[in-house]
């Protein structure tokens, strides 16, 4: 009987499945892709305009539908997977418990084994911690701002008369959908 550290790694044979991720649709998913492709992956899945939080992602649930025991999921990046510790946690776990593997390229993360197992969970802390200290430090920028008296968020597209303006019009019958073509809202 062996004990649990002393476990032979399983080296997986299967295929190698990508996953790209880019916030907003204006990004270039193209390195990504390119760089998946280059390190053997048969398919690259992709979401577009989608949050690393955010558990809209239809790219990666296609994905962790088609994969299957002894293949290995690559990303390019750890944060294109998720954002939280928490999530990317529960994921790589429940990939390992179904026999699938996990690479991150630019993290030299290799859950195949023991030291990039190990490896996941610090960058993982890491990428967390990052993520928090960047909207402290943001949200401390704003309320420092709003302190000094500026004006956060959007311009507004129309002034206080077009608003009476609007209200007034709107009152005696103009539809809503006319208001907006005419003052450019």
């Amino acid at each position: 009987m062996t004990s649990d550290h002393n476990k032979e790694v399983v080296h997986l044979t299967g295929r190698k499945l990508g996953y790209a991720r880019v916030s907003t649709p204006d990004q270039m998913i193209d390195m990504q892709i390119s760089a998946l492709k280059d390190n053997g992956c048969e398919r690259v899945y992709e979401d577009r305009g989608c949050s690393g939080a955010s558990n809209d992602r239809p790219g990666l649930d296609w994905l962790l539908d088609d994969i299957a025991p002894g293949d290995i999921l690559v990303v390019w990046k750890l944060d294109r997977l998720g954002r939280s510790l928490s999530s990317l946690v529960h994921l790589l776990k429940a990939l390992m418990d179904r026999g699938i593997g996990f690479c991150s390229l630019k993290d030299q993360i290799d859950t195949q084994t023991a030291g990039g197992r190990f490896a996941f969970h610090i960058m993982a802390a890491l990428a967390e911690f990052e993520r928090d200290m960047i909207s402290e430090r943001t949200k401390a920028g704003l309320a420092a701002a709003k302190a000094r008296g500026a004006k956060i968020g959007r311009p507004k597209k129309v002034n206080d008369n077009d608003l009476k303006d609007i209200a007034w019009r709107h009152r005696d019958g103009d539809k809503i959908d006319i208001l907006a073509i005419d003052y450019k809202v």
